[in-house]
């Protein structure tokens, strides 16, 4: 049954969700903003990946043990990827039920339809709900790439068939690399999320030269662009978050960027 949800707004997208009796949705915590009052709320450590429903004790204390074990390593998981160590499950009793999501920046919101034939990614924090079908995950980017790109050192990862939706900063722009010789560079903060089969890398601006130099101290993209490749869906956005601090930060008279950005600024991510 494909999820019922409509995303409303302009600077700042809400998802208002529809849900049959026996649908389940979930969101991370803190992304909940109203619901009916026939719309149970239960909030869980355990993820979808788990079923998504409280499990029985099949399999005597040994199967209680392997339950709590595997949602204690998810919830950890998440909490060591800097997420949300526990999610929020809303389901519909006696009729159709509404339920009402948002991101915490402005921005937009996506809906993703998963046919279960190929998995989404997407940066840290983009998750707001999906059905109860949806698997999320934590992807690790290899060690040189996630070093070296920041942000794109841990991934969410989803995986199943029905509807996910996401958020993000600014407005979106979706683009396919394969429209453009097959890769595109883009600064690391603007990733939004991606289909699997997309080659996600990051490179250094420009080579240890004076232009590269140049680049990266004057230039405010530091050292590094990231680089996705292949044939797919890529979702951009046009805000990044520190964009976003440095200006709040300047708006509040402490702006600690420098005259030049880029390798100099001090914002902490």
């Amino acid at each position: 049954m494909t999820l019922q949800q409509e995303i409303v707004g302009n600077a700042m997208q809400m998802a208002v969700v529809s849900l049959s009796p026996g649908q389940t949705v979930y969101c991370e915590a803190g992304k909940f903003l109203f619901k009916t009052t026939n719309v149970t709320m239960e909030t869980r450590l355990s993820g979808p990946s788990n079923g998504g429903q409280p499990q029985g004790g099949g399999g005597g204390m040994g199967g209680m043990l392997r339950q709590a074990m595997g949602t204690a390593m998810q919830a950890g998981q998440r909490m060591l990827a800097g997420e949300s160590m526990a999610f929020q499950y809303f389901g519909a009793q006696g009729g159709e039920g509404t339920v009402g999501f948002a991101g915490v920046l402005p921005g937009e919101m996506r809906a993703l339809e998963l046919d279960g034939t190929r998995a989404w990614f997407a940066e840290k924090d983009a998750f707001v709900a999906a059905e109860s079908t949806v698997d999320f995950g934590i992807a690790f980017q290899g060690g040189r790439t996630g070093m070296s790109g920041g942000e794109g050192f841990v991934l969410e990862k989803f995986t199943g068939r029905g509807t996910v939706i996401i958020a993000g900063a600014g407005n979106f722009i979706d683009l396919n690399p394969a429209d453009f010789g097959g890769r595109i560079e883009v600064d690391t903060g603007c990733v939004v999320a991606f289909e699997e089969g997309i080659q996600y890398g990051v490179q250094r601006v420009g080579g240890l030269n004076r232009q590269g130099l140049m680049n990266a101290v004057f230039g405010g993209e530091g050292l590094s662009l990231a680089t996705l490749e292949g044939n797919g869906r890529v979702i951009l956005q046009s805000l990044t978050i520190e964009s976003l601090a440095n200006a709040l930060r300047k708006a509040q008279g402490g702006d600690k960027q420098g005259p030049t950005g880029g390798l100099f600024s001090t914002h902490q991510g």
